[in-house]
């Protein structure tokens, strides 16, 4: 893997200098640059062209949301994770509504941090296990859709081995593609073609609906 370049955006100078400590330790990721608010944080990405941006949301001058906007605009856009000290449900879905790949809480452990960088640098989506409950919830309410409910759910789960099972339900926990290799012992080149057999099966577009449709059978984690 090439060396994944990383932009951090926070207005506190010590939350600054410790992400930059806990990514530093990783042969994978070198911080390139960072802005203490949002409307730095365009120009930074766009003189470093950063593969992955760390995102506050709350910030002078330029919010985090509106910030992430600009930069997923931007030509060979980076991926942007939002890190914040709030997980509301409404804070997620305009997160991920402006464009962000992901959204973790700043209690997150320094090498689950890492593991998501990584993550949305190969083009995963990235979410903390309590921002992916709080999504799968919000969504099971606000949308009513008959091929969701707990029957339809559980005949497309049937559908799955029972390896993809197991991977579906570790899945529906947030965990990245690494994550669920290493819990599950199994390669990560292993992971991904059980996770495509299980977004055909399911008929689900991506990770996040996956999730939804393990939730609705009964089997999340």
């Amino acid at each position: 893997m090439n060396v994944v370049k990383v932009v951090v955006v926070d207005d506190d100078a010590l939350v600054r200098a410790g992400l930059r400590l806990i990514l530093g330790g990783s042969p994978d990721i070198d911080v390139v640059a960072d802005a203490a608010d949002g409307a730095d944080a365009v120009d930074v990405v766009r003189r470093h062209r950063p593969d992955v941006v760390l995102m506050d949301i709350r910030m002078p001058r330029l919010d985090g949301l509106e910030a992430t906007r600009h930069v997923v605009a931007l030509p060979d856009a980076p991926r942007v994770i939002v890190l914040t000290t709030f997980d509301t449900d409404d804070m997620v879905l305009q997160a991920l509504r402006a464009g962000a790949a992901g959204f973790l809480l700043k209690d997150t452990p320094p090498e689950r941090l890492v593991a998501a960088v990584l993550a949305a640098a190969a083009g995963e989506p990235t979410l903390s296990p309590s921002v992916m409950t709080q999504l799968i919830a919000r969504v099971s309410v606000e949308v009513p859709d008959p091929a969701r409910r707990p029957g339809s759910a559980a005949r497309r789960v049937a559908s799955l081995t029972d390896r993809e099972r197991e991977v579906a339900v570790v899945l529906s926990r947030g965990l990245s593609n690494a994550e669920i290799a290493a819990e599950l012992y199994m390669s990560v080149p292993t992971v991904k073609t059980h996770l495509s057999r299980i977004l055909d099966k399911l008929g689900a577009a991506n990770r996040v609906q996956a999730a939804i449709t393990v939730h609705d059978a009964g089997l999340s984690a």
